[in-house]
């Protein structure tokens, strides 16, 4: 595979220093050129020097088969510079040093299924090609905010990246170059990077809470299901329990509700849910959950939620947001 690569590299590289009979061309123009059979994803990076350590990487990890045929996908595209910052910050002396496992996990976190051109992104979940391991029956999610420019998954901050070109165009799908390696996403980055759980992170992060943080970001007890309440479910709570801010929220309370949302040692997905099922959760009381005219949960004061949003699949459990917050 790697000397195949290699000659095809070669052959691009020629391609690209060859003298052209005209130089004056549209950036429209140059997108069709690339939509034509020869000019695979991989083709397009492999002429880049700007995307060879993504190249060596997709070698590595055996990926370049799948990116160099017929079959469409859309890569966010890692630059060199954006690799070699994720080594340093992993502690990776070099690409080679990546168990190739794991590193085939974090560039197929970059792979969406089908071409999706940046006018065509809205901001939601996406699915991409990660599992995050071996025995995960759900792809990882990534969450796209097109509010200003294109952020996944909460931008650099959060583990994710933001485009900083869109729409090259290749014969078997198109790339958009971002400015950070994507990491696989814990259940706690995709609470941050979704604006719509804000008043949720505030919660989790509150002084006077335990490291929920710590907690659900790591591996011991997990994977987590977590039960996400919106906003909307935080600002009808407050006003329902005739308080002014989440401040205002005793400490008891506030940590006995955010651990009611919590199931550990379950990855537990939507189609798994059944009628009248009762869960047992991480604070150690529990709900019931419902199937009749949708998915919803009865909580232990007869109070119902709805499930809004199912499967936000992360590397270290899976999110479902629902509309009320749930009290023990």
């Amino acid at each position: 595979m790697k000397s195949n690569l290699l000659t095809k590299t070669a052959a691009i590289l020629a391609f690209a220093v060859a003298p052209f009979v005209t130089s004056c061309s549209s950036d429209d123009d140059n997108n069709n050129n690339n939509n034509q059979p020869g000019n695979t994803i991989v083709d397009i990076a492999a002429a880049d020097q700007n995307f060879s350590v993504l190249v060596q990487a997709l070698d590595r990890a055996d990926l370049v088969e799948t990116l160099d045929g017929t079959t469409e996908y859309t890569v966010f595209a890692p630059t060199n510079d954006a690799f070699n910052d994720f080594l340093e910050q992993k502690g990776y002396a070099s690409l080679s040093d990546v168990p190739v496992a794991a590193l085939r996990e974090i560039l197929l976190n970059h792979v969406v299924s089908g071409t999706v051109m940046s006018s065509s992104l809205q901001t939601g979940y996406v699915k991409t090609l990660a599992r995050g391991n071996a025995s995960a029956t759900n792809t990882i999610s990534m969450f796209i905010n097109t509010q200003s420019g294109v952020v996944i998954n909460g931008g650099v901050a959060n583990g994710g990246a933001t485009v900083t070109t869109a729409d090259i165009e290749a014969s078997n799908g198109v790339i958009h170059i971002v400015n950070n390696v994507i990491d696989l996403p814990t259940v706690v980055n995709h609470a941050v990077a979704n604006p719509s759980f804000s008043i949720l992170v505030q919660a989790l992060t509150r002084d006077d809470q335990p490291d929920f943080v710590g907690i659900l970001s790591g591996s011991q007890n997990a994977p987590f299901t977590v039960f996400a309440p919106t906003d909307d479910a935080f600002v009808a709570l407050l006003d329902e329990l005739n308080l002014a801010t989440l401040n205002d929220v005793p400490q008891a309370t506030l940590q006995n509700t955010l651990s009611y949302h919590v199931v550990t040692e379950a990855n537990v997905l939507a189609a798994s849910l059944t009628d009248n099922m009762s869960v047992t959760t991480f604070q150690g009381g529990s709900f019931t959950v419902n199937l009749e005219g949708g998915a919803s949960i009865t909580d232990a004061n007869g109070r119902v939620s709805d499930i809004i949003v199912t499967d936000v699949q992360a590397s270290n459990g899976v999110v479902h947001a629902i509309d009320t917050v749930i009290l023990p």
